[in-house]
C-alpha cells in the first residue's frame, strides 16, 4: 500500500469530519505527523482544488470539490432518484423520519433522508454510517443480500446498547425471521429510545440494492403501530422495486 497516500487521505478525512479550518501545527499534532509532511500534503490537496488556504488566517479548509465529487457518485445510484417520491409519500403518511440506505461492508450508508415534522424525532444524516447489524435497513439488506456480506462482520458483534444482537449466530436467526416477515426491526439496538423498520429494494436482476427505513422514538412505536408502519415500509420498498424494473415480493 502507498503509505503516503493513506496519510494524505486520513488528513483529508479529519478535515472533512471536523468541519472546521485547520492549521499545519494543529493537523500535525492531531495526526502525529511532522509539520513538513503535513504542509506538503496540504499543498498537494490545494493544487488539486480539494483544499484551500485562507489568506487572512493561513488556515486550511475543504472546498466544495468534495461535495461535487460526492454528488456525482450519489448520482450514479438511480435508486436514489427513483425512490424520492415514494419516500416523500411514506414520510407524509407516517409523519416519521424516513431513510434510503445502501450496504457497504459491515455498515450502511444513508443515501437520502426525510426528517419527521414532529418535534421529537430520530437523528441521522445523509452520508452518515451505522453498523449494519444494529439498524433495520442494515439487517434487511443482510437478510436478502449475498451471504458473503456476513464475512465483513466481527464476531462477537459490537453492541452499542444492551439490546443489540451480539453474536453472528443470533444475527443469522434474526435474518431468517426477517425473510419470513418481509421487513426488519430495530428496537433500541443502535440508539436507546429509538425504534426502526426497514425493507429491501430489488433491482431488475433481483439484487437487493438498497433499503427503505423508518425511525421514530420508541414512545411512539407500540406493537400495533410497528405492524402498521412495517407494512407501509414494505409496500414502499415494493413500489421502488417496481420503479427499478425489479420483481416484487409476495405480500408480507
Amino acid at each position: 500500500m502507498d503509505k503516503t497516500l493513506i496519510k494524505g487521505v486520513h488528513l483529508l478525512q479529519l478535515m472533512v469530519e471536523s468541519a472546521r479550518p485547520w492549521t499545519v501545527s494543529g493537523l500535525s499534532k492531531a495526526l502525529g505527523l511532522q509539520g513538513s509532511n503535513v504542509h506538503r500534503t496540504l499543498q498537494t490537496w490545494c493544487a488539486l482544488g480539494v483544499v484551500a488556504q485562507s489568506e487572512k488566517t493561513g488556515e486550511y479548509h475543504c472546498t466544495l470539490k468534495l461535495f461535487e465529487w460526492g454528488c456525482k457518485v450519489a448520482g450514479c445510484f438511480d435508486v436514489r432518484r427513483l425512490a424520492r417520491e415514494h419516500l416523500l409519500q411514506l414520510a407524509h403518511t407516517s409523519q416519521e423520519t424516513i431513510h434510503l440506505s445502501v450496504l457497504e461492508g459491515a455498515e450502511i450508508v444513508y443515501l437520502d433522508k426525510i426528517d419527521s415534522p414532529q418535534p421529537v424525532r430520530a437523528y441521522s444524516e445523509v452520508g452518515g454510517r451505522a453498523p449494519a447489524h444494529c439498524v433495520a435497513t442494515g439487517k434487511a439488506l443482510l437478510a436478502y443480500g449475498d451471504l458473503r456480506a456476513l464475512d465483513h462482520l466481527p464476531n462477537p458483534l459490537p453492541c452499542p446498547t444492551s439490546k443489540t444482537i451480539g453474536s453472528l449466530e443470533k444475527l443469522k436467526a434474526e435474518l431468517v425471521r426477517i425473510r419470513a416477515c418481509g421487513y426488519a426491526t430495530n428496537f433500541e439496538e443502535w440508539r436507546e429510545g429509538v425504534h426502526g423498520l426497514g425493507a429491501v429494494i430489488f433491482d431488475a436482476s433481483g439484487v437487493a440494492v438498497a433499503a427503505v427505513g423508518l425511525s421514530a422514538p420508541a414512545s411512539r412505536m407500540g406493537d400495533e403501530r410497528v405492524r402498521q408502519l412495517g407494512q407501509l415500509v414494505w409496500e414502499t420498498a415494493q413500489k421502488i422495486t417496481r420503479a427499478l424494473g425489479g420483481r416484487v415480493q409476495q405480500d408480507s
